[in-house]
């Protein structure tokens, strides 16, 4: 037989060169207002090529998106992860099916196999009961029909609310990428779409550049907020931060990420701030100078009442996150986080601020109003009793959850059941769409690079969530995924499960929890009531 075809749930990778597999029926559970999502594969086992293309009969009540999985090269394995802990092990070094293309044709090559990815959106007001999608997939001469079945539950599940979750986005990204002016007309289309892609995602948090961000090396000026200096004097035009901030309400966004105030990985200097916006990079001081130095004292003294009025202005005050500085990591470092976090104590006394740190005296001193300590420590934070969010990024690896382009997709699809388990305040991931060579200007092609230039430092699959289309963001696979844990947070918050009741029993801590679509399977049957 020259062509193989089958249908899969979502939590699986189906690789080029990967053996065909039987399935020709599935049956996936939704609550009313859910996204599912499955697969439908056909390998051609000749020589020569294929044409492949799909088309689906879809009931009148479901919305579905069908869309072509592309493969990206991955020239190693990440490393620090044993076997049992690797998706795709024997096809490693290889390609790796991640992107995901608004197309339902393809050629296939030799012994090559080619996935489509349906999302299937439930409405709130569906009715109950079973639907079913018949996808016709052809390759080559050959068809086959395969079927999808919807059981839709009776429960309509709600919003997520009192976690906020947070993804860096790269306006420089988007400008160089796209060859647009920051802020201009050009730019905003292209932004407004790949705002809107996070909040289809279940972000909430709209990372804010007020200024250019400090994190991960000097980057193209992208500062909202207008400055002019006379002498020592500054005064503020905030008409672009105004404009950011009314757009992504309109989208969605509930929350406000504001920049950094003080250097990345130590705290020793002010961060770069620009005459203007930056667009002739003229900085209002030199990038040696210090953090609490009477300089940057002078500038935040002048700034803080200002932003302060903005955001009570804006009715904004309760819903902005406020940083000091990044991941912080030695004693001197605590130091001069102390003395970079009494300043602001001083200046501006109603700013709550949160940063990603690990190193548990943060918390247990109340140094930062909330840390976000990663997910290795993430559990004493738990048993200490102190609140917190949590992160993830190039690691920790092994056995702890992740989201790399080796992660088994069932393992991030706990993502949501763990944040919810151990009732987390919120999540913090720094990768939206960082599309650089490692600390540098310079653009990667993310579609061949997904490492920024560092493994093994770097992960594959840690710098970016989304690739950058024509006009728009195309999602992951690994996206995808996350994006239905998140929704799998709100299912259990709306069926009110109990987070240290038996049904979570099993998940221990960040790398000690269930990592199989079997597990998944039965506590969403559970929690919706149809075992």
């Amino acid at each position: 037989m020259p062509a193989r075809f089958w249908i899969s749930d979502a939590l699986q990778r189906h690789f080029i060169t990967g053996d065909p597999q039987s399935k020709r029926k599935l049956t996936l559970l939704a609550a009313r207002g859910e996204r599912v999502s499955f697969q439908v594969c056909g390998k051609w086992i000749e020589e020569g090529h294929a044409d492949a293309s799909v088309c689906a009969e879809v009931p009148d009540d479901l919305k579905v998106r069908v869309r072509r999985v592309g493969s990206v090269p991955v020239p190693h394995q990440n490393t620090g992860v044993p076997d049992d802990e690797v998706d795709g092990l024997e096809h490693l070094p290889g390609y790796v099916p991640d992107p995901l293309f608004d197309e339902q044709t393809a050629v296939v090559g030799p012994r090559e196999t080619q996935t489509f990815w349906f999302t299937v959106d439930v409405p709130a007001d569906a009715s109950p009961g079973e639907k079913t999608i018949t996808v016709t997939m052809a390759l080559g001469n050959k068809k086959a029909t395969l079927t999808a079945i919807i059981r839709v539950a009776d429960l309509v599940i709600q919003p997520r609310t009192g976690f906020p979750v947070t993804h860096w986005f790269y306006t420089d990204a988007l400008c160089d990428w796209y060859g647009v002016k920051p802020f201009g007309k050009k730019f905003w289309p292209i932004c407004e779409k790949y705002m809107a892609n996070m909040i289809e995602h279940g972000q909430d948090v709209i990372h804010t550049p007020v200024f250019t961000p400090p994190t991960d090396g000097v980057k193209r000026p992208t500062q909202l907020l207008r400055i002019k200096q006379k002498g020592d004097c500054y005064s503020f035009d905030w008409t672009d931060v105004e404009d950011w901030v009314a757009r992504a309400q309109r989208l969605g966004f509930g929350y406000f990420e504001w920049t950094h105030l003080f250097s990345q990985w130590g705290v020793k200097n002010a961060i770069r701030i620009y005459r203007g916006q930056g667009n002739k990079e003229n900085l209002l001081w030199p990038p040696e100078t210090g953090a609490t130095s009477d300089t940057y004292r002078g500038f935040l003294s002048q700034f803080l009442p200002e932003f302060e009025s903005f955001l009570r202005t804006n009715n904004l005050m309760d819903t902005s996150f406020f940083h000091v500085s990044d991941e912080p990591h030695t004693d001197e470092d605590l130091a001069h986080y102390k003395a970079a976090r009494g300043l602001l104590g001083e200046l501006a006394p109603w700013m709550k601020t949160m940063d990603a740190l690990s190193d548990i005296r943060y918390g247990r001193e109340g140094l930062t109003d909330m840390a976000i300590p990663t997910i290795r420590v993430t559990k004493q934070y738990v048993e200490e009793g102190i609140p917190s969010w949590t992160y993830f990024c190039c690691g920790p690896r092994g056995p702890y959850l992740n989201r790399l382009v080796d992660t088994p997709l069932q393992k991030i699809r706990m993502s949501g059941w763990l944040f919810y388990r151990f009732q987390r305040l919120g999540f913090l991931h720094w990768g939206y769409n960082y599309w650089y060579r490692s600390q540098t200007r310079q653009l990667i092609d993310p579609f061949s690079v997904l490492d920024g230039h560092q493994w093994p430092n770097w992960a594959y699959g840690d710098t970016f969530l989304v690739y950058p289309g024509a006009d728009g963001p195309i999602d992951s696979i690994r996206w995808e995924v996350f994006a239905e844990s998140l929704q799998d947070y709100a299912l259990l918050q709306t069926a009110g499960v109990d987070p240290e009741g038996e049904l979570l029993a099993e998940l221990e801590d960040f790398h000690k929890f269930p990592k199989t679509a079997k597990w998944l399977s039965k506590a969403r049957a559970q929690v919706l009531g149809a075992e």
